[in-house]
């Protein structure tokens, strides 16, 4: 059996897409693979992980926005590297650097997906110096992953977007899917919300996922203010952990934090809204789907490849405010329209990014290196 490295700069028991993606992957890959994860060590009841070794690394108690970094010992992470046989690497943080780096070094091979348009999210993810953290990190993504065998990447316009910025690494699309028997609709929407606590009169409005810059939450309240007075049953939850500078104290807007189980805020909700500036996938978007939720969301990423407008969700230009306004008064005023949706949303992740295919290719990209 093949000894496989994870490398992750984001991994549980923060909960993020990487650490979704992850830890739905991994009882996939032990048939095939013996694993162990090297991560930082964040704070929080470490999530139990049969078979698997995880090797934690400290936090610098210093964040980029809502980005963490932890200290590592490059020898480590080379000892770790020589004594396994493929390292699958997930994003470009400390420990994900150190880890491409050795693995040129050791010539062992190694596996890059990528989950982010790292020099977007960084550029976006900051108040100052953003063209110049941007040129700078797509210079340093050139660098590290043209020293990769491999890319996986979430969709094809990634590959190309990547192949045109000088990255020149063999690609493999393997489309993000999420587990449709998990994220299911509510048997009853109302009952949904009475076990959180909501009055089944609210109408839920909801966001899951970073509280970051780039996820733009700003619009997102500025719209929900501005049809609040109409709709005074309607509330704004969200769910996750980072920067809330955008969101002010308000009794209708209610911040839940991290939740290990998200399930339950998919389904008390009536509408999911998605308002980042830059996406690969949106795993949040698939799950809200899959649990029957009608979705607004921006054009980012391969978002718009799976939501069509009108037919499975609404599509509103990014930091447009009035728009997304809009169309949660339509919404919320037309409520066989939300039903409809939600279905056809449902329906779309059931017939096209079910995770189980997911699994299989992304064992197959790792044995074929």
């Amino acid at each position: 059996m093949k000894k496989l490295l994870i490398t992750t700069d984001n991994f549980l028991p923060r909960w993020d897409g990487i650490s979704r993606f992850l830890s739905e992957l991994l009882p996939g890959l032990q048939k095939d693979f013996k694993i162990t994860i090297a991560c930082p060590a964040f704070e929080g009841q470490m999530v139990e992980l049969p078979n698997v070794k995880v090797v934690r690394f400290p936090v610098i108690p210093i964040k980029f926005g809502d980005i963490f970094f932890s200290w590592y010992k490059r020898a480590e992470i080379e000892s770790l590297v020589k004594n396994h046989d493929l390292v699958f690497n997930q994003a470009l943080g400390p420990i994900g650097i150190s880890a491409i780096l050795s693995a040129k070094k050791l010539k062992k091979p190694v596996v890059s997906y990528v989950h982010s348009i790292e020099w977007e999210l960084v550029s976006k993810s900051l108040r100052r110096f953003r063209a110049t953290a941007g040129f700078t990190m797509k210079q340093l993504m050139k660098w590290l992953y043209n020293k990769c065998n491999l890319l996986l990447v979430p969709s094809k316009e990634l590959d190309d977007l990547l192949s045109m910025h000088g990255i020149s690494t063999k690609k493999k699309v393997v489309e993000l899917g999420i587990d449709t028997k998990k994220f299911i609709p509510p048997l009853n929407r109302a009952e949904a919300k009475k076990k959180l606590g909501l009055s089944p009169s609210l109408t839920v409005i909801s966001y899951v996922g970073r509280l970051a810059r780039e996820k733009n939450l700003g619009t997102l309240y500025k719209a929900f203010k501005k049809i609040r007075r109409e709709f005074k049953n309607t509330v704004l939850v969200i769910v996750g952990g980072g920067i809330s500078d955008d969101i002010k104290e308000d009794p209708r807007v209610l911040l839940i934090g991290q939740q290990e189980n998200v399930v339950p805020y998919y389904q008390a909700s009536d509408i999911y809204v998605l308002p980042s500036l830059t996406e690969t996938t949106s795993l949040t978007t698939l799950e809200a789907m899959a649990c029957g939720v009608a979705v607004v969301v921006t054009p980012v990423g391969s978002v718009r490849e799976y939501v069509e407008d009108g037919k499975n969700g609404l599509i509103f230009p990014r930091r447009d405010s009035n728009t997304l306004a809009d169309m949660l008064k339509f919404l919320l005023t037309h409520e066989k329209t939300r039903q409809s949706l939600g279905q056809a949303a449902r329906k779309t992740v059931e017939e096209k990014r079910s995770f189980k295919h997911l699994t299989t290719q992304v064992k197959n990209a790792l044995l074929s290196v």
